[in-house]
């Protein structure tokens, strides 16, 4: 089932390769790079990381780290990361 996002972009070419674009230049900065790999140290230090659980490292609020299960740790991205799904 394909969400409003991903049919959006199937249907506007030019809004997917700007955004593909944007998302490129993002994850190629250093601030991106370090946050990615804080993630992915823990998840190893875990042992969760390649496991094939499904959870990935979760900043909270307080500034910790807890596993999340995948899907609901990427949905949360609305406004200031407030998720929209209750």
């Amino acid at each position: 089932m394909a969400g409003k996002t991903s049919k959006y972009y199937k249907e506007n070419p030019k809004a997917a390769e700007k955004h593909r674009e944007y998302q490129r230049k993002l994850n190629k900065t250093d601030k991106q790079k370090e946050y990615r790999a804080e993630l992915n140290k823990e998840n190893r230090s875990r042992g969760t990381y390649g496991n094939g659980d499904g959870k990935d490292m979760s900043h909270t609020k307080s500034g910790k780290m807890v596993p999340e299960s995948a899907s609901k740790n990427r949905a949360r991205n609305g406004a200031n990361g407030k998720s929209t799904k209750k």
